[in-house]
């Protein structure tokens, strides 16, 4: 069973990216082009008005890249970064947890985006068919079958 399960673990993993990626860039366009309910149900960020202007364009950006699987790790750390101000910055000042402070999806983004920095794309990504920079070696040892450890 173990072993069907770590067969599957670059599709979930990608499954979960694009995901991730695609309800990242639907709360940028909701700010930036009031679609999708717009920004706090309705209406769109004024141009550069700081922070929410910013961090719409970021969650766009960094959405569609993670959604891609283009320079996922570059843009899942910058998504995550985000995501922390964000969370310190908005919400952790109301309460100490993020269920007290309305600061969940801030909390699960930046936790989410900080997974796949480190585990890269999964399958399914734009990244996988383009390694750069002596990448190539580290995608076909991932794609290999891993066995168990005796």
């Amino acid at each position: 069973m173990t072993e069907r399960l770590n067969a599957a673990r670059p599709y979930a993993l990608g499954l979960f990216r694009i995901v991730t990626g695609l309800l990242f860039a639907c709360h940028g366009a909701a700010s930036l082009f009031g679609v999708l309910g717009g920004a706090h149900g309705g209406g769109t960020v004024p141009v550069g008005a700081w922070p929410g202007w910013y961090a719409a364009v970021i969650q766009l950006v960094a959405g569609a890249l993670v959604l891609l699987g283009a320079g996922t790790r570059s843009a899942a750390f910058v998504a995550s970064g985000s995501m922390a101000y964000a969370y310190f910055t908005a919400h952790q000042a109301d309460a100490l947890f993020p269920i007290q402070n309305n600061g969940e999806s801030s909390a699960m983004y930046c936790w989410a985006f900080l997974l796949l920095v480190f585990t890269g794309p999964g399958a399914f990504a734009l990244d996988r068919l383009l390694p750069a920079r002596g990448d190539r070696a580290a995608v076909e040892a991932e794609q290999q079958p891993r066995t168990a450890a005796a």
